[in-house]
């Protein structure tokens, strides 16, 4: 799937603290035939395969992952788990229905809960809490942006228990931080552990009987078949679950772009401190500014930070020196003292990055071919952790033929259109980020919403 191999001790905070071995507990070792085989040992991959084993216990099923589990976005993400769906409503209103949209939307919600749900029923250690996500607005553009956003959930029918305003008043009890004007909020949003996520699902699956083939590298996919490394899967339905590094497959240069998202962590801060910054009930958190930044308290007091800011690489490559760039590492460590002067001096212990997948329309999909037996789900633009369990769910009922109205919700069949031939691609990605910096930076002197960004906005369609 991709052939590169950074040092398994040195990856991420999420990996570091998780401890233990992260290398290969099972390679592949001959040709085998299965039920339904899985490509990619991610969230997208893993709770596929908790799904059908938890319905069909007898299916044979394989998860094959070029490195290990979690070793992509699964485990170097921000850790929220979130309701987030990358694609407006309007958006999805408008490859599906107003009702349908908003019905993705309500199902995202609950996504939230049965990730809990399985994570107590499982006995998943992940540092697992509900705090909800806060978006705070700290200038008088971010101001009005967080009030239409709030107005516009209205307008579909969304209350205030989906999202709400918070006052500077009110704010100040959940998070003090600078230059605050008032934020939104919705508690439908979570902090996670993600590496233990990820290692906490494929512990499960494989006890239920999954065979989970680590350090084993898939060349091609074909219908029924895999070719890999160490021998030939022949399956009568093959799933696709490779997300950021689905351009590296053969034939997939332009299905996703591979964006990467870099992230710092600070070393556990003093009570002190914690006092000053507030997030007791570790609440995520962002601001409202174009270019996404992203943050979470650890469960062992740690601000884990990250944001968008590097760029697209030309060809859609994926190398692992991508995973570490100086400059936005260094900003990411100069915006998060920005939020929180608190932590002005702290040290920083980790920096890392990893991919995430983008389609050309933002829109996720969930497609499967019951004629040719091949499966996938791809998309999340950096909002996967919850995502990818509905994914997962909508793979299993998909394969199995279930009743479950989650298979007409209107991203199952969806086709995203490719990305445009290069050079065009890195021109338009690229451009992309540079109007959002450019954007934040106008919003930050005028206060005024950037039409820059609006245009942009409105060109991807949001």
């Amino acid at each position: 799937m991709h052939d590169y191999s950074p040092s398994l001790t040195d990856l991420t905070l999420w990996h570091d603290e998780a401890g233990g071995d992260w290398g290969p507990k099972e390679v592949l070792d001959r040709d085998h035939h299965v039920d339904v085989a899985i490509v990619g040992g991610g969230y997208t991959g893993l709770w596929t395969a908790y799904y059908l084993a938890k319905t069909d216990p007898s299916l044979r099923i394989a998860v094959l992952e070029s490195h290990f589990v979690g070793f992509g976005a699964s485990g170097r993400n921000g850790g929220w788990c979130s309701a987030i769906f990358p694609a407006s409503l309007r958006k999805v209103a408008g490859v599906s229905s107003r009702d349908a949209a908003v019905r993705m939307q309500r199902t995202m919600n609950d996504t939230v809960r049965e990730i809990q749900d399985v994570v107590v029923a499982e006995g998943i250690d992940c540092d697992f809490q509900s705090g909800g996500y806060l978006g705070v607005a700290r200038n008088p553009a971010q101001w009005v942006r967080a009030q239409r956003e709030v107005a516009g959930w209205r307008d579909w029918g969304f209350g205030s228990d989906h999202m709400r305003l918070l006052e500077t008043e009110e704010l100040v009890d959940r998070v003090r931080m600078s230059d605050a004007l008032g934020a939104t909020f919705t508690p439908h949003c979570a902090a996670l552990q993600p590496a233990k996520l990820a290692r906490g699902l494929a512990d499960t699956v494989r006890a239920a009987g999954v065979r989970i083939y680590e350090d084993t590298h898939v060349r091609r996919i074909a219908p029924r078949t895999l070719d890999t490394n160490r021998g030939r899967i022949t399956a009568d339905v093959v799933v696709r679950a490779t997300e950021g590094y689905t351009a590296q497959l053969p034939g997939a240069r332009r299905d996703v772009v591979p964006m990467y998202s870099l992230m710092v962590a600070t070393e556990p801060l003093p009570d002190a401190v914690w006092e000053e910054i507030g997030l007791h009930d570790r609440a995520t958190f962002s601001d409202k500014r174009h270019l996404r930044i992203y943050g979470q308290r650890t469960a062992d007091g740690r601000l884990a930070f990250g944001g968008r800011g590097a760029p697209y690489h030309f060809a859609s490559r994926v190398e692992s020196t991508f995973d570490n760039d100086p400059a936005v590492h260094a900003m990411l460590r100069h915006i998060l003292v920005e939020l929180f002067p608190a932590v002005r001096g702290v040290r920083f212990t980790h920096a890392w990055g990893g991919n995430l997948g983008i389609p050309r329309d933002w829109v996720p999909s969930v497609t499967y071919d019951r004629r040719t037996g091949l499966a996938q789900a791809s998309g999340y633009v950096g909002d996967g952790v919850a995502t990818a369990n509905l994914a997962g769910r909508t793979l299993a009922a998909e394969i199995l033929d279930l009743d479950s109205d989650i298979r007409s919700l209107p991203w199952v069949g969806h086709r995203s259109p490719k990305w445009e031939p290069e050079p065009l691609r890195w021109l338009g990605v690229n451009a992309g980020t540079l109007a959002f910096t450019v954007a934040d930076r106008t919003e930050q002197r005028s206060g005024r919403p950037s039409r820059l960004a609006t245009n942009f906005w409105r060109v991807l369609g949001h």
